[in-house]
């Protein structure tokens, strides 16, 4: 049976939906539906509670770009006349959104490298530790070194060691505005400093710079800055301290490993496909060129060292009054022969006021403090002639504040002279070793003579074996009963 028949048959929307198994509503909307002539009734439209700040929602969505949020615009929302909740608030913000951005989208397309042409290069930093990340962009060839800060000296040395593993040059490196190579902005064009200038005239590549607050345009490194510090940086800081030597080996160990595994984006390994793209890249020049300030010229003083920065770091003591050159700005101190450019010393740099010393400058490791018995007047000199155990014996009494032991050595020497060498050395030494310094100790010690005791320091523990018995089991311990005797 149809809905329609049973409707005719019971007259009521509750009945017919009783008989077909279904709801009233959809009773009610079949039969409309026939009444119509089969066709579908038009919906009511409902009146929304948001229906009177819709201009206004979309006039500030527009106004900020689409970056304004509901909890923000509700206030002024109320002002206008809503009264609906802020959850059916925020579905109106999310669909104003969702219509601005359809319109304003910037459309961007998928990049297309060529070979040799693009190296884009991007810092990053986490836990106080700056990361160079550096993609050939055609090989996805990776570079990622540590550093202490990103100065611009840093950066240049960092880009010309890039330049020098991966064995040639490309013909734009693409930047983002990063402060050490920005020189100024004029009508939205992005003027390099002059020394960034200098450097991409030596190696011969244009240096380039992306738009401004747009890391789209150089997503390709922006990656890499988030795989290094996730796979290579947050491991290395789980320990205390982070040596940037250790780390940058950590470093190229990370860069072999990752170039040499395919790559998903391009199905290739980076390793071969930069063999390949190097053919295309220009050479490197034949002179390197030195970044940072010039050097300056120290003299090395009596000291074996160089002051630089208010503080002072060692030279081979050969160079002692010679003039040595000395460049700093890296993070390292380097001390170069003049003459020859040789590096004398390699120092890390340490902070006003203090010293970094190298003990192979000096041949070996330092002495520790001695201060030598001298002895100067005649007294001095017979009680130190008798051998070690007198010097032994006139520093402890020195080191315990005996304050007349000068006058009582002519006593000492003269109680030497009555016994005899032999023994007065071995009463001295056990004076010694019981901390008694005045001559009358000594001389308690001497009439004593040699057979009081001589304590020694405990040994080691006493082990012997014990002697073993044969064992008894506890039944042979057992009382025995016997019957009493009976009398007669």
């Amino acid at each position: 049976m149809t809905i329609i028949a049973a409707y005719q048959d019971a007259g009521s929307y509750r009945g017919a939906a009783a008989i077909c198994g279904t709801t009233p509503k959809t009773v009610k909307r079949v039969i409309q539906r026939a009444q119509a002539g089969g066709v579908r009734p038009p919906p009511k439209l409902r009146v929304r509670n948001f229906e009177v700040v819709v201009d206004l929602v979309a006039a500030r969505v527009k106004k900020s770009s689409g970056r304004i949020t509901a909890k923000r615009l509700l206030p002024a929302a109320r002002t206008a006349g809503y009264e609906g909740s802020a959850r059916n608030f925020r579905r109106l913000v999310a669909q104003a959104k969702k219509d601005w951005r359809a319109e304003h989208h910037r459309g961007r397309r998928p990049a297309i490298w060529s070979p040799g042409e693009h190296l884009v290069i991007d810092w990053g930093s986490q836990g106080g530790v700056h990361v160079f990340c550096a993609v050939l962009a055609w090989s996805r060839w990776r570079f990622v070194r540590f550093a202490t800060d990103e100065q611009s000296t840093t950066t240049l040395a960092m880009l010309g060691e890039c330049f020098a593993e991966m064995g040639g040059v490309p013909q734009v490196v693409l930047a983002d505005r990063m402060g050490c190579l920005k020189g100024g902005v004029v009508a939205n064009r992005v003027v390099p400093t002059g020394e960034y200038v200098r450097f991409a005239m030596h190696y011969g590549f244009r240096p380039d710079f992306c738009e401004a607050a747009d890391p789209e345009s150089k997503g390709i490194v922006e990656n890499l800055v988030g795989y290094a510090k996730s796979d290579l940086l947050t491991p290395l800081l789980l320990d205390d301290e982070l040596d940037p030597d250790k780390s940058n080996e950590a470093a190229k160990g990370w860069c072999g490993e990752v170039n040499a595994a395919m790559h998903s984006e391009i199905v290739a390994v980076p390793a071969q496909r930069l063999a390949q793209e190097r053919l295309l890249l220009a050479p490197l020049p034949s002179l390197q060129l030195r970044i940072g300030p010039a050097p300056v010229l120290r003299k090395v003083d009596k000291l074996s060292c160089v002051r630089i920065g208010s503080a002072r770091y060692s030279v081979p003591m050969a160079r002692i009054g010679t003039s040595v050159q000395v460049v700093a700005g890296t993070g390292r101190v380097l001390i170069v022969d003049p003459r020859t450019g040789e590096v004398v010393a390699d120092h890390a740099v340490v902070a006003p006021g203090e010293a970094s010393v190298a003990d192979e400058h000096y041949g070996g490791a330092r002495p520790k403090p001695r201060r030598a018995i001298r002895p100067r007047t005649v007294a001095e000199k017979a009680f130190c002639g008798l051998g070690p155990s007198a010097e032994a014996f006139l520093a402890g009494a020195a080191a315990s504040g005996h304050t007349r032991l000068g006058p009582e050595l002519a006593e000492l020497n003269t109680l030497a002279a009555a016994h005899g060498h032999v023994v007065f050395l071995a009463a001295l030494e056990r004076a010694t070793a019981f901390k008694r310094w005045r001559s009358a100790d000594v001389r308690s010690i001497l009439a004593a003579g040699t057979g009081t005791p001589k304590p020694r320091l405990a040994g080691a523990a006493l082990v012997i074996d014990l002697p073993t018995t044969a064992g008894r089991s506890l039944a042979e311990y057992t009382p025995t009963t016997t019957p009493a005797a009976v009398s007669s």
